[in-house]
């Protein structure tokens, strides 16, 4: 799996996403957003929820994962911590 294959099944994906999980925003960071990666290398996606619950994160996290076979590292926006969001937010590739 690739970060166009990634980007095209988020696309494809998004409304069904942002309707079912309360996400306003998603996009693709990280090893895989670089074309850095290794067998080992988890998904980092970074997300906006208009309704940030429990539920809705973790049943986002299990669907992305089911979706894409392999781990996902699911990041709120709202959580980074100042010193990362800069960068995290140079490199994220939006859908």
């Amino acid at each position: 799996m690739r970060k166009n294959s990634i980007l095209a099944t988020l696309k494809d994906e998004k409304e069904h996403i942002e309707r079912c999980f309360s996400v306003n925003s998603i996009g693709l960071f990280g090893s895989f957003a670089r074309d850095d990666i290794h067998s080992k290398s988890d998904i980092d996606i970074l997300v906006t929820f208009s309704e940030p619950t429990f539920d809705h994160y973790m049943e986002l996290k299990f669907y992305l994962e089911d979706l894409f076979g392999r781990p996902v590292d699911l990041v709120m926006e709202q959580t980074v911590k100042k010193r990362l969001k800069k960068m995290i937010q140079q490199e994220t590739l939006y859908v």
